[in-house]
């Protein structure tokens, strides 16, 4: 059976992924540290220890092949998909085996900006038209792993 394990720490989409799981009754996990901890109807949650990528590892080690990861970590998404996982982000773009070494290396060029003392422009403001976006895409991720 297909789960949905959500790295629910700051994420904006806990509540839209446990109603399009709803529609295919499918089991959703939340996953976030001590300083995040969150609980919803419909959804099991799991704490854990805060600390650095702590929900990270919990999270792979829960993944089994063809479960489905909502995150916005490039890492954790990279482990999802070596585990034969699916994973999708905040903005429903879903990770493959075509975008995660761009995304991992965009990921460390910026790290390396930003150690140099440099400066990056942040994600623009949430829209309702994201979360549509995501609800879309979701729907649709859903139904291609159901499907197989």
């Amino acid at each position: 059976m297909v789960s949905i394990l959500v790295d629910a720490d700051g994420c904006p989409v806990v509540d839209l992924t446990i109603a399009v799981a709803k529609k295919f009754k499918l089991k959703v996990t939340l996953l976030c540290d001590t300083a995040h901890y969150m609980q919803r109807d419909g959804a099991e949650t799991i704490m854990v220890s805060k600390g650095a990528d702590a929900v990270d590892f919990v999270l792979v080690n829960k993944v089994n092949k063809g479960d489905i990861v909502v995150t916005q970590d490039y890492g954790l998404a990279a482990m999802v998909l070596a585990k034969q996982g699916f994973a999708i982000d905040q903005n429903g773009r879903w990770y493959t085996s075509d975008n995660i070494d761009q995304l991992l290396n965009n990921r460390h060029i910026a790290k390396k900006i930003r150690q140099a003392g440099g400066r990056l422009k942040g994600p623009k403001k949430r829209q309702k038209e994201d979360d549509e976006k995501f609800e879309k895409s979701f729907t649709n991720l859903c139904e291609v792993v159901l499907r197989n």
